[in-house]
């Protein structure tokens, strides 16, 4: 009831309101994952379905979510970024958040049949904890990237793709082969998978390597990019509504690529503008 004498305790309510201007990152990271993937036996150290199952939703967050203009996700993690303009929930930090989180998570059970048809779900069932970050520049953006690829990617995947050939071709228990790699650098762990197990860490899938990247791609859409706006420039409602139908509207493309080096983000100069519109990209 409006006005009654309760309506006092929205007086406690906080709000967070994010800076303006900034890239909106949500980190989704799976909770108790070691233990779901050991009861619906995922193949170790990578599972191309599970990975699959990730890209699927983090694909359907994006469609649902206009304002995420990309992700970028390997393992039990996905970071999305929101444009930079973006006014959703007029960037109140809780919203944003949960609204990610809670996406991400009733997604993956929606689809976990049509990647796991034979294995039905049963409590505890998968769920996503998240955190969020604001990048200020570009530059601050492109190194949160780097780090996610190199450290999920490159230290980890190649920890863990070692660390199974020795426990299931080895036949070194866990503990051991814990032991034997503690302290290894990249290089000894490529000796070990290729003198030992003849595996040459560099033909591994790119998926288990580079992790994955899922954007909006303008490249055969009418719109496109428009040049990032100055600082304090104002964008007109009506431009903005078109940008969110053009989001809404566009084709999700998932890649497995080096999103270190300045290829990937030159040829696609739309992910770090600000918004889309009808000025050619000339190709």
């Amino acid at each position: 009831m409006a006005n009654s004498k309760y309506e006092y305790v929205k007086a406690f309510e906080q709000h967070s309101t994010l800076l303006p201007n900034t890239y909106i990152v949500v980190r989704i990271d799976g909770r108790g994952f070691h233990k779901l993937s050991a009861k619906y036996e995922f193949r170790k150290p990578n599972d191309r379905r599970a990975l699959d199952l990730m890209n699927a939703t983090a694909t359907a967050v994006l469609r649902e979510i206009p304002d995420v203009g990309f992700a970028y996700g390997i393992s039990d993690e996905f970071s999305f970024v929101f444009e930079r303009s973006s006014t959703l929930f007029e960037r109140r930090e809780s919203k944003i958040l949960t609204t990610v989180v809670s996406t991400f998570t009733s997604c993956y059970v929606h689809l976990w049949p049509t990647l796991f048809p034979e294995k039905l779900l049963t409590p505890p069932l998968p769920s996503f904890d998240g955190r969020l970050v604001l990048y200020p520049s570009t530059q601050n953006l492109r190194d949160y990237m780097s780090w996610r690829q190199v450290d999920s990617g490159h230290v980890n995947n190649l920890y863990n793709t070692t660390f199974w050939n020795m426990v299931d071709k080895g036949g070194m228990n866990t503990t051991y082969a814990e032991q034997e790699l503690k302290g290894t650098l990249a290089s000894d762990k490529n000796e070990i998978l290729f003198k030992q197990f003849h595996v040459n860490y560099n033909n591994e899938p790119e998926i288990f390597r580079k992790g994955s990247i899922v954007y909006r791609d303008y490249q055969n859409e009418a719109a496109v990019t428009r040049e990032a706006t100055r600082s304090g420039d104002e964008i007109s409602k009506t431009q903005r509504e078109k940008d969110r139908k053009r989001r809404a509207t566009a084709t999700i493309t998932v890649e497995h690529c080096d999103i270190i080096k300045d290829d990937f983000w030159d040829e696609r100069p739309w992910l770090l503008k600000a918004g889309i519109s009808k000025v050619s990209l000339g190709v």
